[in-house]
C-alpha cells in the first residue's frame, strides 16, 4: 500500500493529536457537577438501580469513544489517497487530442462529428483507471491545452465540454509534438487521436519519432458526399467602379458526380443562380464577368441540385467584400497639359486638383496620389504616392544619367503588371527619353533595348512610378494606353493606401493593414463577439478560425477608422471528408484504444469515506436511540 496524499509520518503525526483531543474530550466528558439536593432519603432507590448499571454505562462511553476514534482513523487515511503499489505502477499518462478542425462539423454524427467525438472522449476518461491521469488537448489551428495532466474526472469533463470547434485546418504535427513534449519522462505515456483522420497534412510527413510512446486512435464519421466551394474572389473594374467580375471554383470532393446548385447574392439580392454537375474529384472554376448591382458585399452559396444540404455544410457558404468606392484626391502638379487632364476626367471617382509648380506645396492638404508632370521638386508631407512624368534633377527617386535615349519604344514589358493592364504598349513610338538608372529593388515595368522607361518602386515608404519620358514626345496620348496606364497607376496607387483586403484563409495568421497609428483595434466577428487585437508595425494581427465578414475599428472615437473584410475555409483538403480507417505516423499505425471501462474507480478514499459517512450515521441513530447515551 502506497500514499499519494500525505506521506504516513504526516498522517501518523496528524493521527496521534487528533486523537489525543478526542480522549481529552471524553475525560472531560465523564466529569459530574455535584449537585446538593435534599431530601436524599428519596434518592437512594434510583442510585441503588444506577449503580447496578454503571457497568453498561461505561461500557457504552468506551464504545462511543472507540466509534470516534474509528471516524478519526477513517479520515486521516482518506488524506492520504492510499493505493496499491500494483496500481501505482500499472498508472498511465494519456494526451487525449480531440481534433475540432472544420470537417468534424461534419453532419454524421450525434448531431456531428465533433459531438461523437467529445462524447468518445467522456466515455474515455470515465473508463480511466484510479492510477490513470489524463490531460485534454483542443486541436485545430492551434494547440490548445485545457486542463493540467490530472486524474479528477469532472475537471477532464469540465475541459472537454469547453473544447469548441472551429472552420480551419488541424495542425496535427504541432498537436503531436506538444503531446510527445508533455509526456517525456512519465511512465506508460499514450497519445489518444479523436478525429476523423482529416488532419490537414499527408500521413507520409508526419515524422516525429513516437519512441516508447503508443498512439491510440478513435475514429468519427462515415460519409464522403461533399461539395465546396474553394476559390472566390471578386474586383471592380478600374474604369467602371460600378461593375464588378467573380471568379469561384467549386470543388466535388465524393466519389460520386453531384448535381450542384450555386447562388450568388450581392447585398443579399440574388445575382445569378446556376445548376451544373461536377464529377468525382473534379475542379470547376466559373467566371462571372460584368456584373452589377452590388455595393459592397458578396455571398456565394451552393446546395445539392435537390434543394438539400451535403454532409459538410460550413464549406457552402464564401464571402467577399468589394473595395469601397470612393473618391480619390489627386494632385497633379502642372505647368500644363492637355492630354494629361484630359485623361483624368475619364474616371468620375477622381476628385482633381490642378497646382502650378510654384504654388506646391498647398499646405494643410492630404492627397492619395500626387502627379508631377515634367517638374521634380521635393515631395512635401500629404502628397501621397507618388508619379513622376519625365523627372530630372537630383530630387528624382530615379537616378537620371547623361545623354538621351533617341527614336526607342516598349522593347520589353511586364506582362502580369497591373499599370499595364488593357493596354498595348509594345506599339508605342518614343521621340526622345531620359536614361533612368533604377536600383536594384526597383521593378522595370517596361524598357526599350537601350534602358528603361517606366519603373515602379518605393522611397521612404511611399510608392513611386516614373515615367521617363514626357507624353508630348511620343504618340502614347494618341493611344487608348495612355488613359489606360494612368488610370491602372492611379488605381494601383489608391487600392493600396486605402488597404483593400481581399478574403482571408481560415486557420491563418492574419496581417490586416491598419491606417492609423495605434497599439491596439477592435474587432467584431461574424457571430457580434467583440475583442482587442494587438497592431504590430501598421498591421493588426489576429488568427482567424471562423468564416463570415469581419468588421474592425482603429483610433480614437473621434478619428476611428473602419475597416472591413472576409474569411473563407477555401481548403480541398479539409473539405475532402471521408474519414480514414487507420492513422500512421512514423511507420507507426496507431492502435485502438484499450483498458477504459465506464465503472467505479479502485480509489481507495472513497470507501473510506463512505465508511465515515456510515459510521456517522449509525452513531446519530444509537445517540437519538439512547444506546450509546
Amino acid at each position: 500500500m502506497e500514499f499519494l496524499g500525505l506521506p504516513l509520518t504526516t498522517l501518523l503525526s496528524i493521527g496521534a493529536g487528533a486523537g489525543a483531543l478526542v480522549v481529552v474530550a471524553y475525560i472531560l466528558r465523564l466529569k459530574r457537577r455535584p449537585v446538593p439536593v435534599h431530601f436524599v432519603k428519596l434518592w437512594e432507590r434510583i442510585l441503588r438501580e444506577k449503580e447496578a448499571t454503571s457497568l453498561f454505562s461505561q461500557l457504552k462511553r468506551i464504545l462511543s469513544l472507540l466509534l470516534q476514534l474509528l471516524l478519526l482513523t477513517l479520515l486521516i487515511f482518506a488524506l492520504g489517497d492510499p493505493r496499491s503499489a500494483a496500481a501505482i505502477i500499472e498508472g498511465r499518462n494519456l494526451v487525449v487530442l480531440i481534433d475540432a478542425s472544420a470537417s468534424m462539423q461534419a453532419t454524421d454524427g450525434t448531431p456531428t462529428r465533433f459531438e461523437s467525438a467529445r462524447q468518445q472522449a467522456r466515455d474515455l476518461v470515465r473508463g480511466m483507471g484510479g492510477s490513470d491521469r489524463a490531460l485534454i488537448v483542443q486541436m485545430d489551428a492551434t494547440v490548445t491545452p485545457l486542463s493540467t495532466m490530472t486524474d479528477e474526472i469532472p475537471v477532464l469533463e469540465s475541459a472537454i465540454s469547453s473544447t469548441r470547434v472551429t472552420e480551419s485546418r488541424a495542425d496535427f504535427p504541432r498537436a503531436l509534438r506538444f503531446a510527445l513534449d508533455s509526456l517525456v519522462g512519465l511512465s506508460n505515456p499514450e497519445v489518444v487521436v479523436i478525429s476523423d483522420g482529416r488532419l490537414g497534412v499527408s500521413q507520409d510527413a508526419i515524422s516525429l519519432p513516437l519512441g516508447e510512446v503508443k498512439l491510440s486512435y478513435v475514429k468519427v464519421g462515415q460519409r464522403d458526399i461533399n461539395a465546396a466551394i474553394t476559390q472566390f474572389s471578386v474586383r471592380r473594374y478600374p474604369l467602371d467602379k460600378s461593375r464588378y467580375e467573380v471568379m469561384i471554383e467549386v470543388s466535388n470532393t465524393s466519389k460520386e458526380p453531384l448535381e450542384l446548385e450555386l447562388s450568388l447574392y450581392g447585398d443579399d439580392t440574388l445575382v445569378d443562380l446556376t445548376k451544373f454537375r461536377v464529377g468525382p474529384g473534379e475542379n470547376l472554376p466559373r467566371f462571372y464577368p460584368n456584373l452589377s448591382g452590388a455595393s459592397r458585399s458578396l455571398e456565394a452559396r451552393l446546395t445539392l441540385a435537390n434543394g438539400e444540404r451535403d454532409t459538410l455544410p460550413v464549406d457552402d457558404h464564401a464571402y467577399a467584400l468589394l473595395p469601397e468606392r470612393r473618391r480619390a484626391r489627386i494632385q497633379c502638379v502642372t505647368k500644363g497639359n492637355t492630354y494629361l487632364e484630359a485623361a483624368l476626367l475619364l474616371d468620375e471617382y477622381l476628385d482633381v486638383t490642378l497646382v502650378d509648380p510654384a504654388s506646391y506645396p498647398v499646405l494643410g492638404q492630404q492627397y492619395d496620389v500626387t502627379i508631377f508632370d515634367n517638374v521634380t521638386p521635393d515631395v512635401a508631407p500629404g502628397s501621397g504616392a507618388l508619379f513622376y512624368v519625365n523627372p530630372d534633377g537630383d530630387r528624382s527617386p530615379v537616378k537620371v544619367g547623361k545623354g538621351s535615349l533617341e527614336g526607342v519604344g516598349f522593347d520589353t514589358w511586364d506582362k502580369k503588371s497591373p499599370l499595364l493592364r488593357w493596354t498595348t504598349i509594345q506599339n508605342v513610338n518614343i521621340a526622345t527619353a531620359r536614361k533612368l538608372e533604377p536600383k536594384q529593388e526597383d521593378k522595370v515595368i517596361g524598357a526599350s533595348f537601350d534602358g528603361p522607361l517606366l519603373v515602379m518602386g518605393r522611397r521612404a515608404g511611399k510608392p513611386f512610378v516614373a515615367m521617363g519620358f514626357d507624353v508630348r514626345d511620343s504618340d502614347l496620348p494618341l493611344r487608348i494606353s495612355w488613359p489606360l496606364l494612368l488610370l491602372n497607376t492611379i488605381n494601383e496607387f489608391v487600392n493600396e493606401d486605402t488597404s483593400y483586403i481581399s478574403s482571408y484563409r481560415t486557420g491563418t495568421l492574419w496581417r490586416i493593414p491598419v491606417a492609423v497609428d495605434v497599439s491596439e483595434a477592435n474587432l467584431e466577428t461574424p457571430w457580434g463577439a467583440k475583442q482587442t487585437i494587438p497592431v504590430l508595425q501598421g498591421h493588426a494581427v489576429y488568427l482567424g478560425q471562423s468564416a463570415g465578414v469581419y468588421r474592425m475599428t482603429a483610433g480614437p472615437p473621434d478619428a476611428s477608422v473602419q475597416v472591413a473584410f472576409a474569411a473563407n475555409l477555401s481548403d480541398v483538403q479539409e473539405s475532402t471528408i471521408a474519414p480514414l480507417d487507420s492513422l500512421e505516423v512514423a511507420g507507426k499505425v496507431a492502435g485502438p484504444v484499450e483498458g477504459f471501462r465506464v465503472g467505479v474507480r479502485r480509489e481507495f478514499w472513497i470507501y473510506l469515506l463512505l465508511g465515515v459517512v456510515a459510521l456517522t450515521t449509525i452513531e446519530w441513530i444509537t445517540y437519538h436511540r439512547r444506546i450509546t447515551v
